[in-house]
C-alpha cells in the first residue's frame, strides 16, 4: 500500500497539475459514441491527459488499466458500465490515485451511488469542481467490489440479457430477461451470520450491497457507500409471483423502505451459506460461489466526487 496524501492536498495535486489518464470502454453502452466527445471536453477544460486509452477487446482491460496508472497520474478516469468500474476499482484501490468516473453503461449504480451527473457533459465537470473522497470496499473473499454481490435470479439473468436489449431499452432490460428465467428457477434457503446471530430465508433472490443502488433503483432512503456497513436484502420470497411483484412495483415507483423499517440485514461483515450452494454475481463477474464470506473495508477506495458528496 502506498503512502497516501490528505484528501485535500489530492484534490489540490489534481486542480493544480491536471495529472490525468482516461481509459474508455468502447463496448460499453455509450463508450464507443462518446469516446471522442470524452476526450474533447477534457482538452477544453485544459486537461492534456498522460494517456488515452479507447479498450475495443474487453479481455485487455485491466492490462490496460495498469497501462494507463504507469504513467503516474493523480486522476485515472474511466468510462463504461458498472463491471468497468468495478475493475477499476480493484486497481486504484488502497493506492494514492483517485478513480474518476463516467457513467457510460446501463445501470451505472456506481456512479449513481456517489451522486455524480448522468449526463457526460455534468461528470466530466467533477474532475474541475468535485473533491478527492474515500469511500468503503466490499470483499467477497478476497476479490474487492465496488457495489453488489447478488445470488439467484440475477445471476442467470446476467448470464442471458442480450446486449442488443441493453443498447435498445436500458434498465428495462434486466426484468423483462427476468421475465423469461423465472418460470424455471427454483428457490434456494439462504443463511445470513452477523454478529453471531444466524437469519435464515427462502427466496428466489438475495442481494448484499455496498452502494446505494441496484438496477438504476435507489436499494433504501438511509443507504450510503460510505457508512462502513453492507446491506443484504431479498426481494420476494420463495414465491415467483410475489418477486415479480415486487421487483415490478420497486422498478416503477422507486420506493424503498428505510433501513430501521425495512427487511434488511445489516453489518460489517457476514457469512453467507446458501442450500444449494450457489454462484454468486459480484459486480457482474459470477466467479465465485457459497459459502461466502463478505466485509467492508471502510475508506478503501478514493473517487473524485460532486463537492457537495457526504464524505464520511
Amino acid at each position: 500500500m502506498s503512502e497516501l496524501r490528505t484528501k485535500a492536498e489530492h484534490t489540490e495535486a489534481i486542480r493544480q497539475d491536471r495529472r490525468v489518464a482516461v481509459v474508455i470502454n468502447t463496448r460499453s453502452r455509450r463508450g464507443r459514441r462518446h469516446y471522442f466527445e470524452v476526450i474533447e471536453q477534457l482538452h477544453n477544460l485544459g486537461y492534456e491527459p498522460l494517456a488515452e486509452i479507447g479498450v475495443y477487446n474487453p479481455k485487455r482491460l485491466r492490462d490496460l488499466l495498469d497501462t494507463a496508472l504507469a504513467t503516474g497520474p493523480d486522476l485515472l478516469i474511466v468510462g463504461g458500465g458498472d463491471g468497468t468500474l468495478s475493475s477499476a476499482v480493484r486497481h486504484v484501490a488502497h493506492r494514492d490515485v483517485a478513480l474518476g468516473v463516467l457513467p457510460l453503461g446501463t445501470t451505472n449504480n456506481f456512479a449513481r451511488s456517489l451522486g455524480l451527473p448522468l449526463d457526460l457533459a455534468g461528470a466530466i465537470r467533477v474532475f474541475d469542481t468535485g473533491k478527492v473522497a474515500d469511500i468503503d470496499l466490499g470483499m467477497a473473499d478476497d476479490r474487492p467490489f465496488a457495489n453488489l454481490a447478488s445470488f439467484g435470479v440475477s445471476v442467470e439473468v446476467a448470464g442471458k440479457v442480450k446486449p442488443w436489449l441493453k443498447r435498445v431499452l436500458g434498465r428495462p432490460a434486466y426484468p423483462l430477461t427476468a421475465l423469461t428465467v423465472l418460470p424455471g428457477h427454483t428457490p434456494f434457503r439462504a443463511f445470513i451470520t452477523v454478529d453471531g446471530q444466524r437469519h435464515e430465508l427462502l427466496t428466489h433472490q438475495l442481494n448484499i450491497a455496498n452502494g446505494r443502488f441496484h438496477g438504476g433503483w435507489q436499494v433504501a432512503r438511509d443507504i450510503s457507500i460510505d457508512d462502513g456497513l453492507l446491506v443484504a436484502y431479498q426481494l420476494g420470497s420463495g414465491k415467483k409471483l410475489r418477486l415479480l411483484v415486487e421487483t415490478l412495483a420497486r422498478a416503477t415507483t422507486g420506493r424503498w423502505r428505510s433501513l430501521a423499517g425495512g427487511p434488511f440485514v445489516i453489518g460489517r461483515e457476514m457469512l453467507l451459506e446458501t442450500d444449494p450452494p450457489m454462484a454468486a454475481d459480484v459486480d457482474g463477474e459470477v466467479r465465485l460461489r457459497t459459502p461466502i464470506r463478505l466485509r467492508v473495508v471502510p475508506n478503501g477506495v478514493r473517487v473524485m466526487v460532486p463537492a457537495g458528496f457526504e464524505d464520511r
